[in-house]
């Protein structure tokens, strides 16, 4: 019974402190600047809307949420196909080379943005992708491709190579076993590499400020511009970063089963 009390006192303190943050960030989103640079209070005094307004008429700060949702579901799309196929060939085959190149792919994802930046800046300036969507989905599949190749990977190696081997005696073509068969059966897998590839690209800043200006740039560049002459607008970044919350909040509700099993069964 103490036992019990106590994991329950646990989880409940664990999930105040977890919510707070994201309560404090809703509470200022609906006041403004004078009311919470003046004190501390627990709710709103003088609510107000007048945030999320200045968030949904002005097309330099409702653009990024567009240009972000676009790479990052360009980025997702990049990332299973690419990491399908090739974590089908690690599960199944052996080739020369083959455990340092999966390294190898590990090792780029252990990289910090950073060391990428100057490269892909410069080509992307010489070939004509600055500035683009498609800019930004190419550089994180350098990070996301790994990661999910990694995942799947695991997944598909649990996968007894019997049901490919009966797929073709019965007469399945390659690319209809894998489709119709194979990519069923390690769903969970592709939930879970799909939300990864969707938290890294959705919260990633360095690259995807740095490779776009204006056309492309994603709300977290936009988020750095809030200071002016009159300092901090917090009301307008407060708001801003609860609908930054929300697509997250969103892709994990859709995937949850997904990744509740992955968790219990995949590599992660």
């Amino acid at each position: 019974m103490n036992y019990s009390r106590s994991k329950g006192i646990g989880m409940t303190l664990f999930i105040v402190l977890l919510l707070t943050p994201i309560y404090w960030l809703l509470n200022m989103s609906f006041k403004t600047n004078q009311e919470i640079l003046g004190g501390l209070t627990l709710w709103p005094q003088e609510f107000t809307l007048a945030n999320y307004a200045v968030i949904f008429s002005d097309s330099s700060w409702y653009s990024g949420y567009i240009n972000s949702m676009i790479y990052v579901s360009m980025n997702m799309t990049i990332t299973l196909l690419v990491a399908l196929p090739a974590a089908y060939a690690f599960s199944r085959y052996k080739f020369v080379g083959d455990k340092h190149l999966f390294f190898w792919l590990l090792s780029n994802r252990m990289a910090p943005p950073a060391v990428f930046l100057l490269p892909f800046f410069q080509l992307y300036s010489s070939v004509g992708l600055f500035d683009t969507h498609i800019a930004v989905a190419l550089a994180h599949c350098l990070f996301n491709v790994p990661l999910a190749v990694w995942i799947l990977e695991g997944f598909m190696s649990g996968v007894p190579r019997e049901y490919d081997e009966m797929a073709y005696i019965d007469g399945y073509s390659f690319p209809k076993f894998f489709v119709k068969i194979f990519l069923p059966m390690i769903r969970s897998g592709i939930g879970v590499a799909a939300f990864f590839a969707f938290m890294f690209s959705w919260v990633e800043l360095l690259l995807a400020r740095t490779l776009t200006s204006v056309d492309a740039q994603p709300i977290a560049a936009i988020m750095t511009r809030t200071v002016g002459a009159s300092g901090i607008d917090w009301g307008v970044l407060a708001a801003a970063g609860v609908l930054t919350i929300i697509p997250g909040v969103l892709v994990v509700w859709f995937v949850r089963n997904h990744i509740a099993k992955g968790f219990a069964l995949g590599r992660v």
